[in-house]
């Protein structure tokens, strides 16, 4: 790729032949935003399987599906900063133009560039307005769905995987939870490969999965739509969890 014309562009190439690119792009976070929550894994990623019409990211700090029918193609965006660092970005959209979710390179310009230096430069764009930040958010009550479930998640010190889904993606991270921490109207759940930001007043109840060997809580919003986002892991993780509801029966 031959130096850029323009902060924002539309490569040519399909993301069947983007994606392997990402292993040397050094420390990448995949950041996705679905009805109130914000799913992020972030560092190197180990490797990039093309198969069956999925791209499969995998590694210590990846581990994700990318549904290859639903991402038809790649915008990059040069534009990004936070505080003095750039943050370059692959904008995964769908036909419509939508950005469903990003690949944010961590280490910068240089990095993410020599990782697409191969590819032919593609259609300039015009910028996109950022929102700015929205002010007065809220804190977070105690009683709050989701601060609660974690809250009892923690106190329950097993491991759990955090599931997230949303068309084109399916993300996954397991571990210990770290202390939930509540602010700015999210309850933020954060370590080093990891951050799950949960809008307060998202989850509105749980329903509740008895699999073979353990449960899953699929969070649920005030109208009973699942969100996209589930708990996996055994009973007692979640013992004391509020909100949970057996599926409705059928038939």
């Amino acid at each position: 790729m031959t130096a850029p014309v323009s902060l924002r562009e539309a490569l040519p190439q399909s993301p069947a032949e983007i994606l392997p690119l990402l292993p040397v792009m050094g420390r990448v976070m995949l950041s996705a935003r679905f009805k109130g929550a914000i799913h992020e894994r972030m560092g190197p990623v180990g490797t990039v399987t093309i198969a069956d019409g999925k791209a499969r990211l995998t590694g210590e700090c990846h581990d994700s599906v990318i549904d290859l029918a639903v991402v038809k193609r790649i915008v990059v965006d040069r534009s990004g900063q936070m505080r003095d660092k750039a943050l370059p970005k692959l904008e995964c959209q769908d036909a419509a133009g939508e950005t469903l979710f990003s690949l944010i390179g961590l280490e910068g310009l240089e990095p993410f560039d020599a990782a697409l230096a191969s590819l032919r430069a593609g259609a300039p764009l015009k910028p996109v307005l950022r929102e700015a930040p929205s002010g007065g958010a809220q804190d977070v009550a105690p009683e709050d769905l989701g601060a609660a479930t974690f809250a009892a998640i923690l106190a329950n010190a097993l491991p759990i995987a955090i599931d997230f889904e949303r068309p084109g993606l399916f993300q996954h991270w397991v571990g210990l939870l770290p202390e939930p921490k509540p602010s700015m109207g999210f309850v933020n759940v954060m370590q080093g490969d990891f951050h799950l930001h949960l809008q307060a007043g998202t989850v509105a109840s749980w329903a509740r999965h008895q699999m073979v060997a353990e449960v899953v809580l699929r969070a649920l919003d005030a109208e009973g739509r699942e969100t996209g986002l589930s708990l996996r892991g055994p009973a007692a993780a979640f013992a004391g969890v509020p909100g949970v509801r057996e599926p409705a029966a059928h038939g």
